[in-house]
């Protein structure tokens, strides 16, 4: 090479992923890995098998580019059951390559340099580097422990002239917050007044804890045409892999995304797209043995983390404990983080990637309880080793 290698200013304003990187250090100490947000059990046997057959049928070539016809059919019969959002399959669905896509594709569609986006603090570490690419400016807004409820009026000032759209995770990683209906509509008056978009990532919809309801924003007034509903199979199917995600939006905003994840991808897997159209015909009792058994898995982390003295943020949805450490060590959190999967032991998230000044999460490390029953008692016994019990 002749030169010194150049890359665009938009890659030098952020870091590769803290959460992958916590995997591979996870690999390299023989740790157990409660870092990245995976399933270590099995995905459903029916959705492999039918996973199987459409390979073995060889439907392996492209499919349409914004999705099978099957599985947006399925996406908008299961919209439209599950979170009261009539939804056209031909017109209203974008099938991408996971979630992630879904989401740098939406914002790549609808904002421009410039604009400005409203993100909740502490957020999923993606949103902040897809407002980088997309041209946007991030405006904070923090959730506060221990309920990580948000101020109205800091989020009234959070809008303005510049405001093109707000990006809601609920239930929301990392804080298993799922929004209530009064927050949502509080979001949503604020949306209707300044004229902006709702960008909602619901990938953990159906991981619901306590008598907790899924709420999607789109169903509320005047929110159908300015909201794009963003989820996928990854979580509630356990396949994180097959990078299976979609989001449904009005028409016009639907056009436009399309037009981004053509040139994104051009398509996710024809085979796994067949096989995602089945599993997304699953009866209720599927979803209901999904939320018990992360129940007890929530539970069993969740006691466990106690006993050796973190402060527990007990979730309400999704498959994440938030946790406060202060009480343990004067580390910061990147050092707790190594210091803890060291040699054999636990691989946890560092709190501060998931805000915007990493001081604001110094204290903090996020736990991931989708495992097995024996991973998480594995987990809790090397805690206790580590830190010891208390009480």
């Amino acid at each position: 090479m002749s030169g010194p290698a150049r890359v665009s200013i938009k890659a030098q304003r952020f870091k590769e992923s803290v959460i992958r990187e916590m995997s591979r250090v996870c690999a390299r100490e023989g740790g157990v890995n409660l870092a990245q947000g995976f399933p270590d059990f099995e995905a459903p046997h029916e959705m492999k098998e039918a996973a199987c057959a459409a390979i073995r049928a060889d439907i392996n070539q492209y499919a349409v580019t914004w999705g099978a016809p099957a599985l947006r059919q399925a996406i908008a019969r299961r919209t439209a059951d599950y979170n009261g959002i009539e939804t056209d399959p031909d017109s209203d669905v974008t099938v991408c390559c996971g979630a992630t896509e879904a989401m740098i594709a939406a914002l790549l569609a609808v904002a421009d340099p410039g604009d400005e986006v409203v993100i909740f603090e502490p957020f999923y570490e993606n949103y902040g580097p897809d407002c980088i690419l997309s041209g946007a400016t991030p405006r904070m807004v923090k959730l506060r422990a221990p309920d990580w409820s948000f101020d109205p009026a800091e989020l009234r000032a959070a809008f303005g002239p510049r405001t093109r759209a707000i990006i809601v995770n609920t239930p929301h990683n990392p804080t298993g917050k799922v929004f209530r209906r009064d927050e949502l509509e509080s979001i949503a008056a604020l949306c209707r007044e300044f004229d902006a978009l709702a960008i909602t990532d619901e990938i953990y919809e159906y991981m619901l804890y306590d008598g907790r309801e899924h709420l999607s924003l789109a169903t509320l007034p005047g929110m159908a045409e300015r909201t794009i509903t963003i989820s996928g199979l990854s979580k509630t199917w356990s396949a994180t892999g097959w990078r299976i995600g979609w989001c449904v939006a009005p028409a016009a905003l639907t056009s436009a995304i399309r037009k981004v994840h053509d040139f994104l991808t051009v398509g996710a897997p024809a085979p796994l797209q067949a096989a995602a159209a089945s599993a997304l015909a699953f009866g209720p009792e599927y979803f209901q043995r999904l939320s018990a058994d992360y129940a007890q898995r929530r539970d069993l982390l969740c006691s466990a983390l106690a006993r050796v003295g973190l402060r527990v943020f007990q979730p309400g949805g999704a498959y994440y404990a938030m946790t406060d450490f202060s009480e343990l060590s004067p580390l910061d959190d990147v050092q707790f983080a190594l210091e803890l999967v060291r040699a054999g032991g636990v691989a946890t998230v560092p709190g501060s990637s998931f805000f915007l000044d990493p001081a604001d999460g110094r204290r903090l490390v996020r736990f991931c309880f989708a495992k097995r029953l024996s991973t998480l008692e594995r987990a809790a016994a090397v805690l206790e080793a580590r830190l010891g019990a208390r009480g």
